[in-house]
């Protein structure tokens, strides 16, 4: 047996309970991972609270993780029994162990601990898609990171900079701000204080951005667009605030043109060779020292109070659960 997270019903982070579980048997094409380390993330609090549908009830939350691999199913090459792996977007994650498709799972090297694993895996490649894929920032351009002393948005800003990108974040205190300076926001606009879109004219002399990351959704929308230059792109990729509701595509050819999308890391990532080659990208930097990835860590035990904190906003960077 084993302890997890389960979830019965759907709702707020009450639901949440601490409960012991058969230990999982890898199938064919499968590795167990005992987790040394679960990453969280905002997609998880979709799932806890029905606004993504979980594939069944109950169901054990959780999107990312990093541990050993102490059992291999049936035709699986990938990986050995021994070998420090990370994974992600994989429901069951909030658990000692786990049952992961072998082909998915990303080898660590010794110089990244498993606590750095399961933070970095989601947000480090969500980051890397963004910047490498949605659009290729190269030096000289201009980007707007919204939440810019999140999980993503400190990612967003370290290795914005060192792709020799302008950055310019936002943040909702002082303190935060602080956070993503350090990280290599050059500017930090405070939005609870001033008005976003016109600290970004303000900041740039009136040429905008070429890109806006925005993982906050409704309440930065269609602001947003008005940080971008003609054919600017703003790359919509998390709901934190809600929804982005149904808009009047004409806003764009108005604004300049402009392209909006809404980027998904399963679909970046569905191939294995995808994934595999964003995942070297992601390790070299974090490697290299270009990226650090700051988090805390937190007992598995009080995942409620974690996810009450994650919802109101209240952490920066990545946390990091212990089972």
């Amino acid at each position: 047996m084993i302890k997890a997270v389960v979830v019965h019903e759907v709702g707020g982070p009450g639901v949440m309970h601490i409960e012991e579980v058969e230990m999982p048997k890898p199938g064919p094409g499968e590795a167990l991972v005992r987790n040394h380390a679960i990453g969280l993330n905002f997609i998880d609090t979709y799932f806890r609270s029905g606004a993504y549908a979980p594939p069944h009830l109950p169901f054990i939350p959780g999107n990312e993780g990093a541990g050993e691999v102490i059992e291999i199913g049936k035709g699986v090459k990938e990986v050995k029994v021994g070998d420090r792996v990370a994974y992600l977007s994989h429901l069951g994650g909030y658990a000692e162990a786990c049952a992961v498709k072998a082909s998915r799972l990303i080898k660590l090297p010794k110089a990244i601990s498993y606590e750095t694993g399961a933070a970095m895996v989601l947000k480090g490649l969500t980051a890397q898609y963004l910047l490498r894929r949605t659009h290729r920032v190269k030096k000289g351009d201009t980007i707007l990171v919204h939440a810019a002393a999140g999980g993503v948005g400190l990612i967003l800003c370290q290795w914005g900079k060192a792709l020799g990108a302008d950055v310019i974040g936002t943040a909702g205190s002082p303190e935060k701000a602080k956070l993503a300076k350090k990280a290599g926001a050059r500017h930090v606009i405070l939005y609870r204080e001033e008005n976003f879109a016109e600290a970004v004219k303000k900041i740039t002399k009136g040429k905008l951005c070429d890109v806006v990351y925005d993982g906050i959704g409704k309440d930065t929308f269609p602001a947003s667009l008005d940080c971008l230059r003609p054919l600017g792109l703003l790359a919509s990729f998390g709901a934190a605030s809600g929804q982005i509701e149904n808009f009047n595509l004409g806003i764009l050819a108005q604004k300049g043109s402009l392209y909006i999308t809404r980027p998904t890391l399963n679909t970046y990532a569905a191939k294995d060779e995808d994934l595999h080659k964003m995942a070297r990208d992601l390790i070299r930097v974090v490697a290299d020292g270009k990226v650090k990835i700051p988090y805390v860590t937190r007992p598995l035990a009080d995942i409620v109070a974690v996810h009450e904190a994650l919802e109101s906003r209240a952490t920066t960077g990545a946390t990091v659960l212990i089972p």
